[in-house]
């Protein structure tokens, strides 16, 4: 008996005008998998596959927008506006472990015995309201199984990303794996470091966007998938590895839209004490993060899992610290620490954090002068007094920063420049 899956309008429109226009056309993908997992699908991402080729989509449609015409992938606007992928029905021709040579095919059962595993292999005729499922990945779901499609060893030599994707679906979907399936995961690990730093990163940041990535992170470590993407988390054999159960739940205790959060307390917990921001922004480079993404992330680590002594207890590193984390950097640092305290910390550790982060907020409202940018004098202003431009002028400039960091009052012009005293003759 064939389920009842809800898809959503816009797209049954799209593949009823590729049907009228005589094309055969599919859902497919996450979408179809999530909606017989029971998963509402009005908010999934529907793609569709069609035995129609670019050329022939675009006579159909007018409008398109090329999203990977090469490999038969276009995408098309819903009467919703939304932007759909349409992909013709593919067959593999050659693989390299990176990516697939692939031809145009001519039915749907094709197209689906080229996917990875059995749950992203069934497609559904909108329709006809009728379910396509060659290897059983309904079953699968029902009994909680990952399995390859096919050959497990050959499905993971074809694309090693499969590797990190199979990983992903077991930890997110909640799914065991099945027992060859494993076997060829395992044995394919080493081929991650052929795959480019881009597919990987990308890849890796997806686990961190679902409801509990300490599935997947577990998996990892077990498969030994994680030394693979992040060297740093080698350990001797039969060592525990770096993600403990209870670092794993801090991960989880992170909100899901903050991956790179979640991110910062991954590398916190593989580097434990050598998490200097050196070793954070070199692990970052390599994966080809954003400068952006490298600063958020570096001063994320930097700020630790919980507050320093020094940060608690004086009031001159805690403004030297605000400065340089700046308001940005305070409010991630105190996502890590109010996650890290939800999950165990005595009232009294919880009561000095959230003294700290009262007194930076206070700080930050005050507009407490954080940069030599916001002291009432400048480089301009000695010079005016004789001074010599030099390293000298800012070596006094950041004293007298610390100085307004002791006390704000002494921001102004006068005092300032009373603290700076005469030029040296």
């Amino acid at each position: 008996m064939s389920p009842r899956l809800n898809v959503p309008a816009p797209v049954r429109a799209l593949a009823k005008q590729l049907e009228t226009a005589g094309f055969e056309t599919w859902a497919v993908g996450g979408a179809v998998r999530d909606a017989i997992r029971g998963r509402r699908g009005e908010n999934a991402d529907w793609d569709l596959a069609t035995r129609a080729t670019p050329r022939q989509m675009r006579q159909v449609f007018g409008r398109t927008v090329p999203l990977g015409p090469q490999y038969g992938t276009l995408g098309v606007f819903g009467r919703d506006g939304v932007v759909y992928e349409i992909t013709t029905f593919r067959r593999d021709v050659a693989t390299d472990g990176r990516r697939a040579t692939v031809a145009f095919a001519q039915t749907v059962e094709e197209d689906l015995a080229r996917r990875d595993f059995t749950v992203n292999a069934m497609a559904w005729h909108p329709a006809r309201r009728e379910l396509r499922d060659p290897h059983g990945g309904r079953r699968d779901l029902a009994d909680g199984v990952l399995r390859a499609v096919g050959d497990p060893a050959e499905r993971f030599r074809e694309d090693y990303l499969r590797v990190l994707r199979g990983l992903r679906f077991a930890g997110a979907l909640d799914l065991r794996v099945e027992a060859s399936t494993w076997r060829g995961l395992v044995a394919a690990v080493p081929g991650l470091g052929r795959l480019s730093k881009e597919r990987v990163r990308d890849e890796f940041m997806r686990v961190l966007t679902v409801p509990r990535p300490s599935r997947t992170l577990t998996l990892y470590q077990h498969s030994g998938a994680l030394p693979a993407v992040l060297p740093e988390a080698a350990v001797p054999k039969d060592a525990p590895g770096p993600l403990r159960a209870d670092g794993l739940a801090l991960v989880d205790a992170i909100r899901p839209h903050r991956p790179l959060l979640r991110l910062a307390a991954v590398l916190l917990l593989v580097l434990e004490s050598s998490a200097s921001r050196a070793a954070t922004a070199s692990i970052l480079l390599r994966l080809r993060f954003s400068k952006a993404d490298v600063e958020q992330v570096v001063l994320a680590v930097a700020a630790g899992l919980e507050p320093s002594p020094e940060l608690r207890g004086k009031l001159l590193e805690r403004r030297r610290w605000t400065a340089e984390a700046g308001a940005a950097g305070v409010r991630d640092a105190a996502r890590i620490w109010m996650a890290a305290l939800r999950l165990e910390s005595t009232s009294e550790a919880q009561a000095k954090t959230l003294r700290l982060l009262s007194e930076v907020r206070c700080d930050l409202r005050r507009r407490i002068p954080l940069s030599l940018a916001d002291l009432a004098v400048g480089g301009n202003d000695l010079i005016e007094r004789g001074w010599r431009p030099g390293p000298r002028i800012g070596e006094t400039l950041r004293d007298l920063l610390e100085a307004v960091w002791e006390d704000p009052s002494r921001n102004e012009r006068s005092t300032l420049l009373a603290l700076a005293g005469d030029a040296e003759p």
